[in-house]
């Protein structure tokens, strides 16, 4: 890694991170503030649920309905609006730090300093990852102070599950990040790129959709890595989070590993 070119890229997309960071914990405060007006009405909504197709329920990670407030944000919020978030800051990103350089002839800029291929690669993975980084610390902590602010003693919360569904989702998308870091490394073309990546990410979070509202397509769940993730399991204190955290990481480490080495061997049209 170079730190020079690291501090560099920090300081270039610190405004975008810095958005989604906290647009995403004012909506994670704002679930929190919502839910006291909620939860005197959990039973009534529970039974709406019940009426409601069991497909759309799986698919909307509600399968906990909302007697608890981990339950009703992993539905809420880490169900549908995060990995929306994330899918659309990994794909943007990733394309911003490898194929838009390339495209717009600022790698040849980077390549002419004492600097190898391998090393910026390996710097901006870097850049990625700390973005992701940023944004689920910033939302861990704003739902944290938001149970203090809004909750209290006054409603069951498991934090311990609540932590475990922001580390599942950040191991989430170090692979969805990963991936699409890979695809950005082997492509010239930005828009190519962020095209074949948002394909991709965004076919994976469909898939999973699909695979969830209709038992006899299900299959097409474990095509994807958002199989893996089901907050709504963690936040019923079921599943393997742990186990699912640590192959997400896998597929992602790999994803980027091979995203560095393609990059490094492969023509640039500089």
């Amino acid at each position: 890694m170079n730190l020079p070119l690291f501090k560099q890229m920090m300081k270039i997309h610190a405004k975008g991170m810095s958005n989604y960071a906290f647009g995403s914990a004012f909506y994670i405060l704002l679930m929190f503030w919502l839910y006291p007006g909620i939860a005197d009405n959990t039973g009534a909504l529970n039974e709406l649920l019940k009426s409601m197709p069991e497909g759309i329920v799986n698919a909307f990670n509600i399968q906990g309905g909302f007697g608890s407030m981990e339950a009703f944000i992993s539905g809420e919020y880490y169900g549908l609006i995060l990995p929306l978030l994330l899918s659309i800051f990994s794909i943007m990103l990733s394309t911003g730090l490898m194929a838009r350089l390339v495209d717009q002839g600022s790698m040849a800029y980077l390549l002419s300093t004492p600097t190898t291929r391998r090393q910026i690669a390996t710097t901006q993975a870097g850049v990625l990852s700390t973005g992701l980084l940023l944004i689920m610390v910033v939302t861990t902590a704003a739902g944290m102070l938001g149970y203090i602010w809004f909750i209290g003693d006054k409603y069951e919360f498991n934090g311990a599950r609540y932590i475990q569904m922001n580390v599942v989702a950040w191991m989430l998308f170090i692979a969805a990040s990963g991936i699409a870091f890979f695809l950005s490394s082997i492509m010239n073309d930005e828009k190519k790129a962020l095209g074949t990546s948002g394909f991709i990410v965004f076919g994976m979070f469909a898939l999973d959709m699909l695979g969830k509202i209709s038992g006899s397509v299900e299959w097409l769940r474990y095509a994807s890595i958002f199989s893996l993730y089901r907050p709504s399991d963690i936040a019923a204190g079921n599943g393997h989070p742990l186990l699912a955290a640590i192959i997400l990481l896998a597929i992602g480490l790999a994803s980027f590993a091979a995203g560095i080495i393609a990059f490094s061997k492969r023509d640039l049209p500089l």
